[in-house]
């Protein structure tokens, strides 16, 4: 916590104008001024001073952002590579923004029914793009400056420190806390694996869930040691692949099946007003837990290069863009298919359980061992990103604290010690995949709701403006909302009568 907390308290990155900074070359086909007259680089007509000035003025123009006063930010994995480009925002944004979390909407769809199933969908999705816009504009919303962290723009917004209360603690879940859920469910995932591919030979299993727990993280630990966020577009480019593969071939593998015999579409009748409500809160609370990656945009942009006259804002949003409409393909015949095909018998894990538990014998076991195949890259490939920002942290506080950048050890060090730490928390917590209503209650303000009203605080838009209701509507409504979805995330955990068994995962 308190190198979460030295790591997002560091200051925006400002800019200097007057000097390119040490270390850093001028861009190609700025003009650098000298003193005492002329512009060094491209020639010019007319009286030296006028050189002087059309130089000043296109070197103005060229560096613009890319001066830094903290030399730190060339030191930690977020920052020290600003090489991204509209592509690599694709791949991390796919990869940040599809996942685990879409095969349990048909879950939704069973506390929703069809009509509103699809229309809370189609809002939430809307929504969060549009939040996700003000998060790409906000990232150099005062010129000179750049918010490179969620955590970075909420005290810019908010005050130091109440931004740092209202932030700290949803974005370090989003992150350490879905590289625990992905240690679980991608070690869940392989034990399946192991078994469709092994067959009746191997059952019982030799190896326990607990040491599959291991090999994933073992594997992911090694994955990680890629130096920085701009390293692993490689990764996020498969995890993005692999997530709509497996997306598409659980909706197709679904619904060209016919159904199980008890599936039933009869409403759900609930003994009082009080559990219909909360039902519906928690389905709710599933539709926003599948939407995320907001924490992670603003590092997402930080990788790239940024200038006057080309923003990053522009490549960032144009591979967002790209990114989300990948993502719509896969949520929605998710959702739908997946309501279509196992409507009330969709079992707690989603899809993936609804393919083995009614599939297992009717499709090839190699058809089934590739779909969970696909989600353990998935998963291996998320876990990289969402790990990031804790290793900038950690870098963050170390640095500070000594004034230099982290050996190659000593970085290698920190992310053994977080992956397994996130080991012990999955040990320690296997029932953590199952609270996906209570989890998305908490974490949605980062997404829904915190942005509108940092659009509020930094650009001041116009009292009583169309843009002033929206934003303070929506803020509101998303934080009404986070309240009401914990609520019902805790009522489907009480009704339901889930066990908290620590330090016991299903063997």
């Amino acid at each position: 916590m308190a190198a979460a907390a030295e790591g997002a308290a560091r200051s925006p990155e400002v800019v200097s104008i007057p000097a390119t900074p040490q270390g850093q070359s001028t861009p190609e086909g700025a003009e650098t001024p000298t003193v005492g007259g002329g512009a060094r680089g491209k020639g010019g007509s007319g009286t030296p001073g006028r050189r002087v000035v059309e130089g000043l003025r296109g070197y103005l123009e060229e560096v613009g952002h890319l001066t830094r006063l903290d030399p730190r930010d060339a030191w930690l994995p977020v920052t020290e590579s600003r090489g991204g480009n509209a592509r690599y925002a694709a791949f991390h944004t796919l990869n940040a923004g599809l996942g685990f979390q879409a095969l349990l909407l048909p879950l939704a769809f069973a506390g929703l029914g069809w009509s509103w199933g699809i229309i809370s969908l189609t809002i939430a999705y809307f929504w969060q793009l549009y939040t996700l816009w003000i998060l790409v504009k906000l990232h150099e919303a005062v010129p000179g400056r750049r918010y490179n962290r969620y955590v970075e723009l909420a005290q810019a917004a908010f005050g130091e420190k109440l931004g740092m209360w209202l932030a700290l603690f949803p974005t370090i879940y989003l992150s350490a806390g879905t590289a625990t859920a992905l240690i679980l469910v991608g070690g869940e995932t392989m034990k399946l694996f192991y078994q469709i591919v092994c067959g009746p030979l191997c059952s019982p299993s030799p190896i326990t869930t607990v040491e599959w727990y291991l090999v994933f993280t073992s594997l992911a630990v090694i994955l990680s040691q890629l130096p920085n966020l701009n390293s692993i577009a490689g990764l996020s480019l498969i995890g993005g692949a692999t997530a709509i593969m497996y997306c598409t071939m659980s909706w197709v593998l679904s619904v060209s099946q016919p159904r199980p015999p008890t599936v039933s579409y009869d409403p759900v009748r609930s003994p009082s007003f009080g559990t219909s409500l909360f039902s519906t809160l928690n389905a709710l609370g599933i539709v926003a837990f599948a939407f995320r990656g907001h924490n992670v945009a603003l590092e997402i942009q930080a990788t790239m290069p940024s200038t006057f006259k080309h923003p990053a804002n522009v490549p960032m949003w144009r591979g967002t863009k790209v990114a989300y409409l990948l993502i719509a393909m896969c949520l929605f015949p998710v959702a739908v298919g997946g309501y279509w095909a196992y409507r009330n018998m969709m079992p707690p894990g989603g899809m993936l359980a609804a393919l083995y538990a009614f599939h297992s014998n009717d499709k090839p076991r190699g058809v089934l061992a590739m779909t969970c195949l696909l989600v353990v890259l998935n998963c291996l490939s998320s876990f990289q990103i969402y790990s990031m920002p804790v290793f900038d942290s950690f870098e963050a506080y170390y640095t500070g604290r000594t004034n230099r950048p982290c050996s190659p050890w000593v970085r290698s060090g920190f992310r053994v010690f977080y992956g397994f730490l996130s080991l012990f928390i999955s040990v320690a917590l296997p029932f953590l995949s199952s609270l996906a209503g209570l989890l998305g209650g908490l974490t949605l303000p980062v997404t829904f709701a915190y942005p509108c009203f940092m659009w509020i605080r930094v650009k001041k838009p116009e009292r009583l403006s169309f843009s002033w209701y929206l934003n303070w509507g929506l803020g509101l409504l998303g934080t009404a909302f986070s309240l009401a979805f914990s609520l019902g995330g805790v009522w489907s955990i009480v009704n339901n009568g889930m066990k908290f068994k620590f330090f016991k995962p299903a063997n």
